[in-house]
């Protein structure tokens, strides 16, 4: 716990967001925390991605090509917003370059395909941040002092370790969210963007891992770790002693889920029921928007 005081005082509270102290009321059970929350929509679910698909897009099309989302990929309902920061990485390995060109192609797909899934009802992208979000999850994860600057497009080292912060919660997210969508063909799709976000996530990790960054990652994990509620999500580079941890599961091997509550609180970097903050400073568009770590309202393996 004095761990994660820290970090949200030193890193988080950065941002101006209020994070504070962890305490909280005991979780309730999974069985009563679906039977107290609402329904949710699959329009709901769809929406909520491709809230977390404009940052993922945003962030690795500046990182490629220095140019963000076009005009006609960012309109829709709620407020729509603008990208702060961002830049053209100037990559010297080939290999990490054509690896972070073919996740910006996969994620501004995955942006077209569910403002497509949507049609009208798709929301517009919200406002993003990544200038100051970075600062404060860098700071937040020891990476640089408070009052310092994170760069994520500053180079390619430092561009792993910014894909780093919030890769893994992708694959988190689209899993804790499966439980509620009903339709079969969205359920396919979303397990298809799935599997594509482990591969990603996989893609920045091995980068990491050749590149020796392990107190890098582990300390990143623990930040996030701090934010989404008190069990154990989260891992970094390697386990057991020193073994490789490309893929992070449980003792089944099965990978792990966020709620879609947890989910916010990271992108938030806020562990209190917020509703913006971090990337997203203005907070999100569409129907679930408030950030909650304290209540699992789906499995969680």
């Amino acid at each position: 716990m004095d761990r994660r005081k820290m970090l949200i005082a030193t890193g988080i509270a950065g941002l101006g967001v209020g994070a504070a102290a962890l305490g909280s009321a005991a979780p309730a059970s999974a069985a009563e925390a679906a039977a107290a929350a609402p329904a949710i929509s699959d329009g709901s679910v769809l929406n909520f991605a491709l809230n977390l698909e404009y940052l993922e897009a945003e962030f690795y099309l500046r990182a490629t090509t220095g140019k963000g989302l076009a005009d006609n990929m960012i309109g829709g309902k709620g407020t729509p917003g603008g990208v702060t920061g961002g830049s053209q990485v100037p990559f010297k390995t080939p290999a990490i370059r054509k690896y972070a060109e073919e996740i910006a192609k996969d994620e501004s797909r995955h942006v077209a395909f569910l403002r497509g899934a949507l049609g009208s009802a798709a929301v517009a992208r919200p406002a993003i941040d990544l200038q100051a979000s970075f600062n404060a999850a860098a700071t937040a994860a020891g990476l640089i002092k408070a009052g310092g600057t994170f760069n994520p497009f500053a180079d390619e080292t430092s561009f792993l370790l910014g894909a780093f912060i919030f890769e893994d919660v992708g694959v988190t997210a689209y899993k804790g969210a499966a439980p509620f969508i009903s339709n079969k063909a969205y359920l396919e799709a979303a397990a298809g963007i799935l599997a594509v976000e482990a591969y990603h996530a996989a893609i920045i990790r091995t980068n990491l891992y050749n590149l020796g960054l392990f107190d890098q990652a582990k300390a990143i994990s623990i930040a996030r770790e701090s934010l989404d509620g008190p069990k154990d999500l989260d891992q970094g580079l390697t386990r057991d002693g020193g073994m490789a941890n490309i893929v992070p599961t449980d003792d089944n091997g099965i990978a792990f889920s966020r709620t879609p509550g947890q989910v916010l609180n990271i992108v938030f970097l806020n562990p209190k029921p917020v509703k913006s903050g971090g990337f997203f400073p203005a907070g999100v568009n569409g129907d679930i928007t408030t950030s909650d770590n304290s209540v699992t309202n789906a499995p969680v393996y």
